[in-house]
């Protein structure tokens, strides 16, 4: 008798997800151990702290003899351990994500962040989005935490999505979004920033976080015979909704809520399932009077988060302020030839 084929292709990757499943929980376990056993080091070095530097050098020669084909007893690594123990100054940290990731990014956390609630936060994220190292560094340097929990978010969401979607999507909003990996120019029209945002679509995904998916750059809406292109059209997997995203040059301005809220109206009238829940709308400008964006979202029928953004953050703002404009560059240059 032949097997089913549809049948046993989805044995196969019930077996497979399995496997997976079963690989992840031994590495998670076994990094944990590793943990635990750096933390008890730790613990001993930072009980002994009044025999000096010495005892640290010493006791990785010692280690070194008596393991000599084990990795990760440097003197380096061993007060890496110390710092570790007295962060984490009791065994509970097993029990938080810090447990759950490498132990190159808990370097990471302990080189970069003093405090222990970002440490947390950050590790919670990499835990659950699977951060490489170099990932987790660009989102502590980036100010993530910063930008996503203590931001000031603009949105009209807890009015116009139910719970708990309302705190899932305030979530999500960053402000302002970082797109320095799009090269500045000081001419740059909202088309230039999209082709370049869709050009570098996964460090798009990687700014805007979990869940999204793009399907797509002026995507075309066809109303009452009408032509209309939203800038870009994403499905948020975790919101379970569209997300229409709208980029705009120059200052917020109230007429661009309208815009987008008739946007979201035709995707939720065209594109959304009955499964699906209501469509977002993120608007991002390159800067924004907060009030002015409140007023504007007050009374819109649509969820709606006004954002600003930033296209690079190579400069600081005093020295920015500083440097002299495009025309003043002209006007010298011109002054000279004459």
């Amino acid at each position: 008798m032949l097997m089913n084929s549809n049948e046993y292709l989805h044995i196969v990757e019930a077996v497979k997800q399995e496997i997976r499943t079963a690989q992840y929980r031994a590495a998670v376990s076994v990094n944990r151990e590793l943990l635990v056993l750096y933390h008890s080091i730790g613990d001993v070095i930072n009980a002994h702290k009044t025999w000096g530097s010495k005892f640290v050098e010493n006791l990785a020669a010692d280690i070194k003899l008596s393991f000599p084909d084990a990795t990760g007893y440097s003197v380096r690594n061993l007060k890496y351990m110390a710092k570790f123990a007295a962060a984490y100054p009791n065994d509970e940290f097993v029990q938080q994500p810090v447990a759950q990731i490498p132990w190159g990014h808990n370097v990471v956390l302990l080189d970069k962040l003093s405090s222990p609630e970002e440490r947390l936060w950050y590790a919670e994220r990499s835990a659950e989005n699977g951060w490489s190292r170099n990932v987790l560094v660009h989102q502590i340097e980036s100010g993530l935490y910063q930008r996503q929990v203590l931001a000031e978010k603009v949105s009209n969401f807890g009015n116009r999505l139910p719970s708990p979607q309302s705190e899932l999507a305030t979530q999500t909003m960053k402000d302002p979004y970082i797109f320095d990996f799009i090269p500045f120019k000081a001419d740059m029209v909202e088309r230039d920033i999209e082709q370049a945002l869709v050009k570098d679509v996964t460090k798009l995904l990687l700014e805007l976080g979990t869940g999204f998916a793009f399907l797509g750059n002026q995507y075309h809406l066809n109303v009452g015979g009408d032509d209309f292109y939203i800038d870009l059209l994403f499905y948020n997997l975790n919101l379970r909704s569209y997300v229409v995203i709208e980029l705009k040059t120059g200052e917020f301005k109230p007429e661009y809520a309208g815009q987008l809220n008739f946007y979201l109206s035709a995707v939720d009238g065209i594109l959304k399932k009955e499964q699906d829940n209501p469509s977002i709308g993120l608007l991002l400008c390159k800067s924004k009077n907060d009030l002015v964006a409140e007023y504007s979202l007050k009374d819109m029928s649509k969820p709606i988060g006004v954002s600003a953004y930033q296209i690079t953050s190579s400069l600081p703002e005093e020295l920015e302020r500083q440097l002299p404009s495009v025309e003043d560059i002209q006007k010298r240059i011109k002054g000279e030839k004459e």
